[in-house]
């Protein structure tokens, strides 16, 4: 089960220019950036357009901003 807002575990920076550049997390996303977070290995099959790519790199992104890489 997924948080009610995935994007709670996501720096305050990040959440803030999420927020200002899109509607709302993807169902893939939302799917996905939980079990990223947790370190789980996850392959992201979804149309084009969906989001896989921001799903696949704003945790990377999210882990250079909190200094955690």
């Amino acid at each position: 089960m997924t948080s009610p807002n995935v994007l709670d575990r996501f720096h305050t920076a990040i959440q803030g220019w999420f927020g200002r550049t899109h509607v709302a997390p993807t169902p893939v996303q939302a799917a996905s950036w939980p079990k990223i977070a947790e370190g789980a290995h996850v392959l992201i099959t979804a149309p084009t357009g969906s989001g896989k790519t921001l799903t696949a790199f704003l945790w990377c992104i999210n882990r250079f901003c909190t200094g955690a890489w």
